[in-house]
């Protein structure tokens, strides 16, 4: 018997991360908080929504769907074509914070990841 000791398997697995992407896109439809950084995404957020999804489950040390669908994440230069900055990057922060705090029940799991996230979203800055 083998155990998965993942952060993946910590959090729930595809059911958390796909409550999680959910949530995360229906804040930033809905605060006010998140409007610049809403703007930069398509009226539709489902395709947004699934590739978010596809790479937490990766990154969080599930099954690699983001790079079998994608290929490597490059997540900076897949974003580069948006214009992100410091309103941009609190505003999606403030989304999955809180969607995160919503979804994942998990202490030691949430201290670990946040910095990570954090790091990666200001690492997306891109216009001053």
């Amino acid at each position: 018997m083998t155990t998965d000791t993942s952060l993946y398997a910590l959090i729930g697995g595809e059911p958390t991360i796909r409550a999680l992407t959910r949530r995360f896109y229906d804040l930033m439809d809905a605060l006010p908080e998140a409007a610049a950084c809403r703007a930069v995404h398509p009226a539709s957020l489902a395709g947004s929504e699934e590739k978010l999804f596809d790479y937490l489950t990766g990154w969080l040390g599930g099954p690699p769907v983001y790079v079998q669908k994608n290929g490597p994440p490059m997540l900076r230069a897949r974003h580069l074509h948006a214009p992100i900055g410091p309103e941009e990057i609190e505003g999606w922060l403030i989304c999955f914070r809180q969607a995160w705090a919503e979804t994942v029940r998990h202490p030691g799991v949430t201290e670990a990841v946040m910095p990570r996230v954090e790091a990666l979203a200001r690492h997306m800055h891109n216009r001053a």
